[in-house]
């Protein structure tokens, strides 16, 4: 007999438990908050947002950071629907706090409530309404034998502010970039121009450029989202560069947060980089481009709509990719811990 088969072991009633199912997209974690958290106020997605970080944040970081988690973990906390229409609400946490859009989260969160039967739709194609911090994405699901194979969603208005700007970035000298919107607002970088290669051979390379022009960036400039101040700040940097495979477009690298390093291509990063590329003429309406992360997983994205999004002219980008669920979690939070809250070292 095993020393487990007779193991009952409950914990004490006065610890917090969170339970969480985990998955990936293109190798980017998210950890899903199923059960335990307490009851996140407000009629909007912002709103809630907002009353969660100002009153759990210690959640975020006993979930994401050290012990439980990692510098480069992702989650999402489910909430119930803000329209009268939508499937459910979402808002997104990371190493450093919240962020505004999530495409990799679309897309596991999209494969998750359809195969767990979180919510039960019989099409073959399903549509799924999701509230997020920058508005309504409405995503589809593509089943193959009833589990969903790809997941695309249809983003917010995505746009450049700038192009072709130059930043002065300590100990690496001026940096050509443009900014662009996909639901986040991002740097994009050319890889060549740093001699960076994107691939795990310059992992803290990558961390290191990338926060130095994110930080150089954001002392540049004021972000300014043309509705929403909680929306006005820059994410991270995206670092483009030649794919490994012939029939891809290009590879991306996001650096985004505090240094953490997208695994997938970046759902909002892709829907920057289509913005970029149709403004530039380098890219058609309704023409397909596939684009490489640094683990050479991939996502799709085409321009389905162009658009005039508060007097600049924008696109409606549509991003494809696939997730898979990884496992289940019941995490506990023992009051007399020292390090509940968890801890992390960048």
């Amino acid at each position: 007999m095993k020393i487990t088969d007779n193991w009952n072991w409950q914990p004490p009633k006065d610890w917090l438990k969170i339970k969480t199912i985990d998955l990936h997209t293109g190798g980017e974690p998210l950890r899903v908050f199923t059960n335990g958290l307490p009851e996140i106020k407000g009629n909007t997605i912002l709103e809630k947002r907002r009353f969660f970080r100002d009153n759990y944040d210690y959640i975020r970081t006993g979930t994401m950071w050290e012990p439980r988690g990692h510098a480069d973990m992702y989650g999402a906390i489910i909430t119930e629907a803000t329209t009268k229409d939508g499937d459910f609400g979402t808002f997104f946490l990371h190493n450093e706090g919240y962020s505004t859009m999530c495409g990799h989260a679309m897309i596991a969160l999209v494969t998750l409530v359809l195969d767990t039967g979180m919510i039960v739709r019989d099409e073959q194609n399903p549509i799924v309404k999701i509230d997020a911090p920058p508005g309504r994405i409405t995503c589809q699901a593509f089943r193959k034998n009833g589990k969903v194979e790809k997941v695309s969603f249809k983003n917010v208005p995505s746009f450049i502010p700038l192009k072709d700007q130059i930043v002065d970035v300590p100990d690496i000298g001026k940096v050509k970039y443009d900014l662009a919107y996909g639901g986040a607002f991002y740097a994009y970088v050319q890889a060549s121009d740093l001699g960076l290669n994107l691939d795990g051979s310059d992992y803290n390379r990558l961390i290191d450029y990338g926060r130095r022009i994110k930080h150089a960036v954001a002392d540049q400039l004021d972000i300014l989202h043309p509705t929403e101040k909680d929306l006005s700040f820059l994410y991270g940097t995206i670092f483009i560069g030649e794919p490994k495979n012939p029939n891809h477009h290009s590879r991306n690298v996001c650096i985004f947060a505090d240094g953490e390093v997208d695994r997938s291509a970046t759902g909002s990063g892709v829907s920057g980089r289509a913005a970029i590329h149709f403004a530039k003429g380098e890219l058609q309406k309704d023409e397909e481009i596939i684009i490489e992360s640094i683990l050479g997983s991939t996502m799709s994205v085409k321009v389905i709509e162009t658009c005039n999004y508060e007097g600049m002219e924008a696109i409606i980008p549509e991003v494809s990719g696939t997730a898979s669920i990884t496992g289940q979690n019941e995490f506990y939070f023992d009051p007399n811990d020292p390090l509940k809250d968890g801890f992390i070292f960048r």
